[in-house]
């Protein structure tokens, strides 16, 4: 089969890095397609993975995004039109589905985000939706959309690309010392079309602890970027470009997070987690709350900071949607083969 990923934001490239690379060896040919948001390009190239740059992100403008989504459906459709793809995969690219419909081409989507405004087009036009099993397919049949082309994969989303590392990741942070605390930060989405929070919230938290800790901000764009390169964060340690995850998620002591998908794979693993997304939650993130996975503070203070560390105990880390993970993972590749002709 010839299959077109449309990769267009950062924590797609992890999510299908595995599938793609086993898909090829089984013989398939992968297509991929990428657009310029938050650190999607850089990781792209730091997994080594061919993709082609089509589009641009129109910012948080609701307008600008409007006219600016027909746009990249039509760049996209013309880029593909002589392709002669076979099956399109996406994760929450609202483009990919519409694009497939129009140029009569299956599609799979998937996505964990109920709020999501562009979801409605996608499910529609997608022949088959996948959802983690705690997003009720009610939601999304009330969209308009059959429930019947609606399936629930076991655990999280997060759980489909890091069961095959948990472990690994685990045996690594144990070489840590103890002593030496590193808090890792990921600012808030600011470009997000779902994002109505704060903006650099976190600046008087990071400002009163960079003395005391080492603190590591992961930025999302350039701006974010120079942001923290601020005279008043000479303490902060701004990486000037991508660190590679499973680096990220063996050396820090605790991650705060402000959006969603990172947030959720390092609580997934077992890492100590603090989510201080300021938005409604997601389902998805309800649920790793009531398995006591992470902690929601959205108003985040130096104090809960210091508090939660000094609370951390010797407790092994939960593991269980590791597992699940790994049950998802070969539902989706079972369900792309299927297409197969």
């Amino acid at each position: 089969m010839k299959i077109w990923f449309d990769i267009s934001n950062s924590p797609h490239v992890n999510m299908f890095y595995q599938l793609i690379k086993e898909l090829e060896s089984d013989g398939h040919e992968v297509i991929i397609t990428s657009r310029p948001l938050a650190n999607t390009i850089a990781l792209l190239d730091q997994k080594g993975l061919k993709h082609t740059t089509i589009g641009e992100h129109y910012g948080k403008n609701f307008l600008k995004k409007v006219f600016g989504y027909p746009i990249r459906v039509n760049q996209l459709r013309k880029f593909l039109k002589k392709k002669k793809v076979d099956l399109a995969i996406s994760q929450s690219s609202f483009h990919s589905p519409v694009v497939a419909k129009l140029l009569g081409i299956p599609s799979i989507y998937t996505n964990d985000n109920e709020h999501a405004m562009g979801n409605k087009p996608a499910f529609i036009c997608a022949s088959k939706i996948l959802i983690p099993e705690n997003l009720a397919v009610e939601k999304i049949a009330k969209t308009g959309v059959s429930a019947g082309k609606v399936i629930q994969y076991p655990g999280v989303k997060e759980g489909i690309y890091l069961w095959s590392k948990g472990e690994e990741i685990q045996e690594k942070r144990k070489q840590n010392t103890s002593g030496d605390i590193k808090i890792y930060i990921r600012p808030e989405p600011q470009t997000a079309q779902y994002y109505k929070g704060k903006e650099n919230f976190l600046d008087d938290t990071i400002l009163a602890l960079q003395d005391k800790y080492k603190i590591i901000v992961l930025p999302r764009d350039a701006n974010q970027s120079a942001h923290y390169q601020q005279e008043k964060f000479s303490k902060t340690y701004v990486p000037d470009k991508p660190l590679g995850f499973d680096a990220i998620a063996a050396d820090c002591t605790i991650f705060v997070g402000a959006g969603g998908s990172m947030t959720r794979e390092m609580a997934i693993l077992g890492i100590p987690t603090i989510s201080v997304y300021q938005d409604d939650l997601l389902d998805v993130d309800s649920f790793l709350l009531s398995k006591g996975l992470m902690l929601h503070e959205p108003n985040i203070t130096p104090e809960k900071v210091v508090s939660y560390i000094e609370s951390l105990k010797n407790a092994p880390p939960a593991l269980e949607l590791m597992n699940k993970g790994k049950e998802a993972y070969n539902l989706f590749k079972t369900e792309i083969l299927k297409f197969k002709k």
